[in-house]
């Protein structure tokens, strides 16, 4: 009965969340919430072996979180997300362009490619409601679940739901997450929830 009521409220969480992931094009302002997104040209990989991983978020490290806050993401064979709040927009734009061209030359060069690796400009939605903070954090790390690459979210080495376990070390604002959950074991039972593939793909499409 838990699960079962769960999945319901999940869902309509989810359905009303889906219909604010649009983006305008507006200009990236500083001190707001984003859902920052982007997959593979032609649903192409933008991962191909494991150090990929480690190297996007080193890299992202390196040119993009200097100027945000980071709360959480899901690197996924062919699309990402982050969960993040822009501190400085004139920086982050310079940030987030040098790091994309950054990974995709590296990548270009590695694997002997041609062409453009994402799919155009990175993507946005502004979250602009703190009580849709917690969702759009379990939305990202439930992406591995809704492609049935793992059956329970530990399992999965590219997302940061691991980080948020005892003793893991972390760039992520860890605490601040933490307190909108109301806690670690909270945060735990929000992401424990069981939802096959056919309810959730619907909402994890980009």
């Amino acid at each position: 009965m838990r699960f079962k009521s769960g999945l319901i409220i999940l869902e309509n969480q989810l359905t009303k969340f889906s219909k604010l992931r649009k983006f305008d094009g507006t200009k990236i302002n500083s001190d707001t919430y984003y859902h920052l997104y982007n997959r593979g040209n032609n649903k192409d990989p933008i991962f191909f072996e494991d150090e990929n991983y480690t190297f996007f978020l080193n890299q992202f490290k390196k040119f993009v979180s200097p100027f945000c806050k980071v709360y959480c993401y899901c690197l996924m064979l062919n699309h990402f997300h982050f969960f993040i709040r822009v501190n400085d927009s004139e920086q982050f734009e310079k940030g987030i362009k040098n790091f994309f061209i950054s990974y995709s030359k590296a990548i270009n060069k590695k694997y002997n490619r041609v062409g453009s690796l994402f799919q155009g400009r990175y993507k946005v939605s502004e979250i602009k409601s703190d009580s849709y903070y917690t969702k759009i954090i379990t939305y990202i790390h439930l992406n591995p679940i809704a492609a049935d690459l793992v059956s329970n979210l530990a399992g999965y080495k590219y997302s940061s739901y691991n980080a948020y376990l005892p003793g893991k070390e972390s760039i992520l604002n860890r605490q601040e997450v933490l307190e909108w959950f109301g806690g670690l074991n909270a945060f735990i039972d929000h992401h424990e929830i069981n939802l096959n593939e056919r309810q959730l793909n619907k909402y994890l499409k980009i």
